[in-house]
């Protein structure tokens, strides 16, 4: 029988939503962070079967069914667990590995590599409470950190010569090639002596959902360049897969059904420290496919906190566009706008927790954005005006995949554009819509 590395079912799980799997034999209704329907497995009259989205489950309370998106397939289509895995990667494009020595291998690797990860996190953590880590422990302080928000994020430090990393890892059995493929130490292939990656930085492990740390971001002390430095990637870090705190964050967020996705580390951190304890944050780049499946995943709703200057309403407008093609009913995308030169972190500092409170509640919906991106803050008064910015959201809405809500936006966007009294037919106008793609 075929193997699968748990590495490769996770990435499948993530990638094939269960609720979409599900949704094409049942009809779903949503509940809150749940959905419930008929159960596919015997007749009822009432629904007991239940889809939970975010845990990547479904129960089916009238006959005692359980299991994952890989169960449901295997049940409803008769298929042994390969054939339901072959089926669903497929459906998510994704290459079936196959089960040989080599693959074995590097699966064996990728939990090699967490241990190595692991070691080097405890080094840097005991390096921040060394004489030669005060310059990183006298920063963080600085920044407003107290020393259990330090604990709860393993903060550490890396001092100019490595610290002794390489020394420390080498006692507990860790190879130069295993420090050098986890990120840790760099060779240069005109043969010089390898040197360590991370230098007189402040450390921040990045850990996956399941609390592995995969890799660091260190942050400069001094006035080099970059200020902030990410671990390369390698067979267990994908930057653009990965939300920084979300083994933190997850637990509140899907108590709360609210997680907040800011722009860097210092942000999510002092988020955590003022209570907002569902912030996460991509690593330096904009947020990705990738990104918004996973948030997806914990609520139906995320919020997007973005800086109040002209960089943060471009990342706004870029995060809108990418988001559009994936919306569907029940799912959508919150936009919380920094005040202008502000930034969470800055914003806690100097005007406490209330301050970013009222930020997050003021959080708009994405069909709100594209309307202001649209507009660009100027009325349109004539016809002619008019007609032009119709066409531009009709536009925007075309990129919506799915038609019933493809059809709402470009209602609402008519509805908006032309008031009541105008002679215009916007029903009309809307169903056309539905039925014609943009």
């Amino acid at each position: 029988m075929t193997a699968f590395s748990p590495h490769f079912l996770d990435e499948l799980r993530a990638r094939v939503p269960i609720e979409d799997v599900i949704g094409k034999r049942v009809k779903l209704i949503r509940r809150g962070r749940e959905y419930v329907g008929l159960s596919p497995f015997q007749k009822e009259k009432s629904p007991s079967f239940t889809v939970v989205p975010d845990k990547g489950f479904y129960h089916d309370f009238s006959s005692g069914e359980h299991g994952d998106v890989i169960t449901f397939v295997m049940k409803i289509e008769g298929l042994t667990f390969p054939e339901a895995v072959e089926r669903l990667a497929a459906m998510a494009g994704m290459e079936i590995p196959t089960d040989t020595p080599e693959e074995r291998e590097r699966e064996l690797r990728r939990r090699t590599l967490h241990e190595v990860l692991e070691a080097a996190c405890v080094h840097f953590q005991k390096m921040l409470r060394m004489p030669e880590g005060k310059p990183g422990l006298d920063y963080l302080r600085g920044r407003g950190l107290t020393d259990e928000i330090i604990e709860r994020f393993r903060l550490g430090f890396a001092p100019e010569g490595g610290g002794g990393l390489g020394s420390a890892l080498a006692r507990a059995g860790i190879s130069p090639d295993l420090m050098r493929e986890a990120g840790l130490i760099l060779r240069p292939s005109d043969g010089r002596p390898g040197y360590h990656y991370f230098r007189d930085r402040v450390m921040f492990p990045i850990a996956d959902a399941r609390g592995r740390v995969i890799a660091f971001g260190g942050r400069t002390l001094g006035p080099g360049e970059p200020k902030y430095l990410n671990s390369p990637e390698s067979a267990v870090f994908e930057k653009r897969s990965v939300l920084y705190g979300v083994d933190l964050a997850l637990g509140p967020a899907r108590a709360s059904g609210r997680i907040v996705v800011a722009e860097g580390y210092m942000d999510v951190i002092t988020l955590h420290q003022a209570d907002f304890d569902v912030a996460v944050a991509p690593l330096g780049t904009a947020l990705t496919e990738e990104h918004l499946r996973a948030l997806w995943k914990i609520v139906p709703d995320p919020v997007l906190c973005l800086d109040g200057d002209a960089a943060g309403q471009k990342a706004a407008m870029r995060a809108a566009e990418r988001a559009l093609p994936m919306l569907r009913p029940g799912i959508g995308l919150l936009f919380a706008t920094m005040p202008a030169g502000e930034d969470p972190d800055s914003l806690i500092r100097t005007k406490g927790s209330a301050a970013m409170d009222d930020v997050l509640h003021a959080a708009l919906p994405i069909s709100e954005i594209v309307w202001r991106m649209e507009t660009d803050g100027r009325p349109a008064e004539t016809p002619e005006e008019r007609a032009a910015l119709e066409g531009r959201l009709r536009r925007q809405a075309g990129r919506i995949s799915d038609p019933m809500l493809r059809g709402h936006f470009v209602r609402a966007f008519v509805e908006r554009l032309w008031p009541r009294g105008e002679t215009v037919a916007i029903d009309h106008l809307a169903t056309v819509a539905r039925g014609h793609p943009c």
